[in-house]
């Protein structure tokens, strides 16, 4: 009798130490998950991201990005290779042309609304080559280009991201001769973009 006693005693002590410790454990994990930041909370963080559609036209897109709370800095270059830049415009002046970016530096300011969602402008030095499709004559077309842009930060775990968005760029007149046929650029373009990034650093 005693000995079946003595086994009690020791099921319900083994019992008690066994859902403690679970409880420990599992109180453990959920102050973790609710203290775990989300990536809109960061405080601090460096990211480097690219417009990645740019290398499949034969050039390049670069950015390095630092963001202090809601605030994000950032600074670009891009080079279009022989992607045609021309059907963004609002107003074409002809189709007989083609356009292309050329290298050219960018610096972008953006704020985070809500969230991921980003609201930013920016000011883009653009060099644009102007090709006449009918001679394949290319001039150049240099414009100081203003903006404004949306997108949405879009984590895959902590610390990659996809971010579409949509650009409106506007800019000051600008031509361009050929023999005699005028070029003018337009004063303003819209196209949906899509970058690729990863968050280098953060601090909370």
């Amino acid at each position: 009798m005693k000995k079946y006693v003595a086994l009690f005693i020791l099921f319900v002590v083994l019992n008690l130490i066994v859902t403690k410790l679970f409880a420990q454990i599992e109180k453990s994990d959920s102050i973790w998950r609710q203290s775990k930041p989300r990536s809109y909370e960061v405080a601090q963080a460096i990211e480097v991201e690219s417009l990645v559609p740019m290398f499949f036209t034969g050039g390049y897109h670069y950015a390095i990005c630092y963001r202090y709370h809601k605030f994000r800095i950032r600074a670009s270059v891009i080079n279009g290779g022989h992607y045609d830049a021309e059907p963004a415009g609002l107003k074409n002046s002809s189709s007989d042309f083609k356009r292309y970016y050329k290298t050219s530096p960018g610096f972008f300011l953006g704020y985070n609304v809500w969230k991921n969602l980003e609201l930013y402008t920016y000011l883009e030095m653009h060099t644009f080559g102007i090709e006449q499709k009918r001679t394949d004559i290319q001039k150049d077309i240099h414009s100081t280009d203003v903006g404004a842009g949306i997108s949405y930060q879009f984590f895959i775990g902590r610390y990659f991201y996809i971010q579409p968005g949509m650009h409106l760029y506007l800019r000051s007149n600008h031509s361009v001769d050929f023999s005699g046929v005028k070029y003018n650029i337009p004063n303003a373009d819209v196209a949906p973009v899509i970058r690729l990034g990863a968050r280098l650093w953060r601090k909370y």
